[in-house]
């Protein structure tokens, strides 16, 4: 008799005999050894999820220890969990070696420094090393706050001290370093969403409203085809794809993979074509130009759901390139011409017919007429042949009863233009009317497990918690802020949901501040620091190699490692005064000052910050929430204590927090009301605990709240169920607004785990999704206008003569009937799908490719002059940096692979075993003009340093034909450094450019210049 382990469990607890059963026969099938089912069985059994990729998988934890005196619980046992609606028990080849994650050799033990000069780490204690890091940032606190400007405007910031958070903390540790860093002044407050995911926002926000996955990972399995473009999911999120694989086996969809290289997800697919990497935005915008000449688009989807037939003012233009209110002195533009013509009732003007030259459809049209399946073909390396199959599958599409499925990650992300690729790809989706229904959407795949939750959270240098702003210097009342912040309704009957802006703000602004926060000081708005410029990452780093920075704090991020051309990070950190590191391992980023010979060539003496290493907890021992890539909140337990003198990250920070204000109460100090006036009232204000922290994302009514019918919706200390009840009079207080309703009255919804399939794979009983519990946004666009569904076998949600309901919340007002003129993309302005984006991006209204920076063709067949982006982030000190195609003729791309996870799991002995060794990919025609055989070590050069590995000689990476010539692309993992359980390796991204996108200023590390050579 065959029985799985929870089976012989319960049998067991029934009164059973474990012994009599095993000689039954009636063991588990999976392990046969009957004392590991007794060790199981004494076992505690904690739920948590995986601390990698964005996919949340469920895992079990199975700890042992009662409790006695030095008897404490430590986990044994990790193994994914069965129940779980996503990863159904799978665990991928990183989350099947979390165990030795968590007892990593690498595991920090005690605080240590490292004194500036020596070359030695010293243990201390926590007590010491809260005194001198306190004390070293109120003197540098002290001396460069500037509370007012050179133009006398209150600004109260402090610039020479950064803070990088982890994007793999809980929600709870990430708003606690935005109360901490804002309640300080800091303006570098960023997380890895600047250096992976940003694009993501920028891109998908000003096409349909807000910045994240449309739908999530089970509704894939709902596409009839899926594209898989940008990214490598068999290989980067691989329990996450086996949707797209449920997808093959059960509706039968047909997959494509556009990539570099044919990777795993080409394996398992049924049509791979190459691509040249940084070329994506041509092949988009290829299909769009195929769609409309073909005339491939869902006509009554596009006319009422997206701006196609909304008038654009006279002045806007686009030529060679460039276009209208281009400042080339400055690299910027003038976007006031990137508007709707208005009519008198400040609406724009429409055409419904789509005959009018300047309606958004015409505009569209005449733009992507150059990309031409030859142009496509000329700029990509794609074959003509192969590039027409696959606008011919995803045209297929434009029927209403059909959908595609678009998957991607860091391979749009991590581009010069890598915000356009992913506007054009919602360009795409919304002429084949795919956004808002199952199995249709674009689905950006997240790589951190927490990055959707730390950007949510606004742990980035201008935004606030709920993709609110921080201020900028020129906005210096709330008034004006509010003025400038919320926008204004273009299209008559609209919702415009961000026109509550005012009740987000004021309600975030009481969660800062408390009592403090009142009327009479607009909510404590003064104390919120005022930014000039933006303090991101990449600018940061500017800002320590030119030696004006004095301190960083580093939560969880590995700088050095994850920062473009990390010479220049290692360089920038020798010249700080001083180095925090948080973290649960041992990084390249606590040890940049030590030598590990030709890894990392450095002098320790001549290097004078002093470095602080403070050991974390992980994961597997804390509660706290973290927000998957389909906004699922899913709530985790802690099943160990952190291990020897290990702190949790909030307890560091609390802690830290009254070290200084004790300080600034006994010393005084530049303007310390920020400081003081935080509202910082937990039950032990030095080590919050979580629970409580989640609560206060959520939000509290501050008084007895009343409906506009007079209806009591919640009473004085109650917490908030929805974001719909937030004020801005001061009565209520939340966080994060788009949070509210994560723990509510009724409980932690973040805990529940209930995995009722409503239909179509919706679970909305599991966790919590933001905002409303919302499953797939934009899903009011799964119906007609007149309210039926779109295709029948996909009824998601239905219109019952009094409001919409079925399997999700409607992302739409409940009781707006079929008909009534409001448009389902409820969080724009005008309530339909962007083909035009207007003035949202800084690069323009519609993509457009350019080369990037490091182009392996001598120009852009597209303009005349350089063909690169006119306004892509360049440093003056950086342009030497750049290397020419004459000296550096191959392009390089950057990439993880299966059973690595970025430059966690070298710390892990199962992974380091399995990858034990820095590779590189190149062709089989590259290797043989360059005399090099698989297994040979070769030397990979850019402009701004060198690294070394095995060559991996494969038909995996292919020779391309670009405009008129051959390209080579060589093809880089990332995840060696001198640091782990690995061999000793360089830090990929040595190589790559600082060059960003020129919305988000996320680096360009896919597609950069290097030279190869047999070592």
């Amino acid at each position: 008799m065959n029985i799985n382990r929870r089976q012989f469990f319960k049998i067991s607890a029934a009164g059973l005999s474990g012994s009599g059963l095993a000689v039954m026969g009636m063991a588990p099938t999976a392990a046969q050894a009957e004392v590991r089912q007794y060790k199981l069985f004494r076992a505690t059994e904690t739920r948590n999820n995986c601390t990698y990729c964005s996919v949340g998988c469920g895992i079990l934890m199975y700890s042992l220890g009662d409790g006695a005196k030095n008897a404490k619980k430590k986990i044994f046992h990790v193994e994914g969990d069965p129940d779980h609606p996503v990863s159904r028990g799978s665990l991928c080849p990183k989350g099947a070696g979390v165990l030795d994650f968590i007892h990593s050799a690498q595991r920090l033990k005690y605080p240590e420094v490292r004194e500036a000069g020596t070359n030695e780490w010293k243990r201390i204690s926590w007590d010491e090393a809260i005194d001198r890091i306190a004390r070293l940032m109120k003197d540098d606190r002290d001396a460069n706050f500037i509370e007012k400007n050179e133009k006398g405007q209150l600004v109260n910031r402090w610039a020479t001290t950064g803070f990088l958070g982890s994007s793999a903390a809980s929600n709870e540790t990430g708003i606690l370093d935005v109360k901490f860093a804002r309640g300080l002044g800091m303006v570098h407050l960023e997380n890895q969403a600047r250096l992976c995911h940003g694009p993501s926002v920028a891109g998908l926000a000003p096409s349909f409203g807000r910045g994240a996955m449309t739908n999530n990972w089970v509704d894939i399995k709902n596409a009839n085809v899926i594209l898989v473009m940008g990214g490598n999911p068999a290989e980067a999120h691989p329990v996450g794809f086996k949707w797209a694989v449920e997808a093959k086996i059960r509706n039968k969809a047909y997959m494509m993979v556009v990539d570099p290289r044919f990777n795993r997800t080409a394996a398992v697919a049924d049509f791979y074509s190459p691509i040249r990497a940084g070329a994506d935005a041509a092949f988009l915008l290829g299909v769009a130009h195929y769609l409309l000449t073909n005339d491939k688009i869902q006509h009554e989807y596009v006319k009422a759901y997206t701006n196609a037939p909304l008038i654009v003012r006279e002045d806007y233009k686009f030529e060679d390139g460039l276009f209208s209110g281009y400042d080339a002195e400055k690299r910027s533009y003038d976007r006031s011409s990137w508007a709707y013509e208005l009519g008198a009732d400040g609406y724009a003007l429409r055409d419904e017919t789509l005959q009018h030259p300047r309606c958004v459809f015409n505009l569209l049209k005449k733009h992507v007429e150059r990309y031409t399946p030859e142009m496509v073909s000329n700029i990509c390396g794609t074959p003509k042949e192969d590039f027409l199959h696959i606008c011919e599958k995803l045209a297929a599409t434009c029927v209403p009863d059909k959908t595609t499925s678009i998957l991607y990650a860091l391979g749009w992300t991590h581009h010069v233009g890598g915000s356009q690729m992913i506007r054009a790809s919602a360009i795409v989706q919304l002429l084949l009317g795919n956004i808002g229904m199952p199995g249709g959407g674009i689905n950006a795949l997240r790589g951190h497990s927490n990055v959707q939750g730390f950007t949510d959270l606004g742990v980035l240098t201008t935004m606030l918690p709920g993709y609110l702003t921080l201020p900028n210097e020129n906005q210096q009342s709330l008034q004006t802020y509010l003025e400038q912040r919320t926008p204004k309704t273009l299209v008559d009957k609209q919702v415009n949901f961000w026109k509550n802006t005012s009740k987000f703000m004021v309600s975030f602004l009481k969660g800062m501040y408390g009592d403090k926060a009142t009327p009479e000081n607009n909510f404590g708005y003064d104390w919120l620091p005022k930014w000039d410029r933006s303090y991101d990452v990449m600018a940061f780093v500017e800002q320590m190699a030119q030696g004006k920075a004095n301190g960083y704090i580093v939560q969880g991020f590995n700088v050095i490692a994850a920062a473009a051309s990390s010479g220049k990070v290692r360089d920038g950190l020798a010249k700080l005064k001083y180095l925090v590191v948080m973290d649960p391992l041992q990084t390249e980023t606590s040890s940049f000052w030590q030598s590990h010979g030709e890894f990392n060539d450095v002098n320790p003496a001549e290097i004078q910050t002093t470095v602080f290493r403070l050991p974390s907890s992980c994961f597997a021992e804390e509660n706290g929430s973290i927000a998957n890539s389909g906004r699922w909140l899913q709530w985790h337990w802690a099943a160990q204590t952190p291990p020897h003198e290990a702190w949790h990250d909030g307890k560091f920070l609390g802690t830290l927090l009254m070290k200084l204000r004790e300080l600034y109460e006994k010393e005084g100090g530049v303007c310390p009301e920020p400081l003081m006036n935080l509202d910082w009232h937990y039950h032990d204000p030095k080590d919050p605990h979580p629970e409580e922290v989640a609560k206060q994302l959520n939000g509290y009514a501050l008084a007895d709240l009343f409906d506009d019918k007079g209806n009591q919706i919640a009473k004085k200390g109650e917490l908030l169920s929805s974001f719909a009840h937030l004020r801005d009079d001061g009565t209520t207080t939340s966080l994060c607004w788009i949070y509210t309703g994560q723990w509510t009255q009724a409980g932690n919804m973040m805990a529940r785990r209930d995995n009722t399939d409503t239909g179509l794979g919706n679970t909305p009983g599991w966790g919590f999704a933001w905002p409303a519990n919302r499953r797939l946004l934009y899903n009011r666009a799964s119906a007609d206008p007149a309210g039926k569904p779109w295709d029948p076998k996909r009824k998601f949600l239905h219109w019952d003569g009094v409001k919409w309901s079925g399997a999700d919340v409607p992302d739409y007002p409940p009781t707006a009937a079929p008909g009534s003129g409001v448009s389902p993309f409820i969080m724009l302005q005008d309530g339909v799908g962007h083909l035009f984006s207007m003035g949202a991006m800084t690069d323009g209204p519609f993509p457009e490719h350019y080369e990037p920076e490091e182009s392996p063709i001598p120009a852009n067949p597209l303009h005349s002059g350089s063909g690169k982006s006119p306004v892509a982030r360049i440093f003056k000190d950086d342009k030497p940096s750049f290397g020419s195609r004459e000296e550096f003729p191959y392009v390089a791309t950057s990439y993880s692979i299966t059973e690595m996870f970025r430059h966690w799991t070298k710390h892990s002995l199962l992974n380091a075993v399995v990858q034990p060794e820095q590779f590189v990919e190149i062709s089989e025609k590259l290797a043989a003009s360059k005399g090099i055989k698989a297994g040979d070590l070769i030397k990979v050069s850019s402009k701004r340093g060198h690294i070394r590995g095995k060559a991996v000689v494969t038909k995996r990476v292919m020779t391309l034909q670009v405009a008129g010539q051959e390209v080579e692309q060589v093809g880089i993992p990332v995840h060696w450094g001198f640091e782990g359980t690995t061999r000793k390796g360089f830090l990929a991204n040595t190589l790559s450019p600082r060059v960003g996108d020129a919305n988000t200023h996320t680096p360009e590390y896919k597609a950069f210049l290097v030279n190869v050579e047999k070592v």
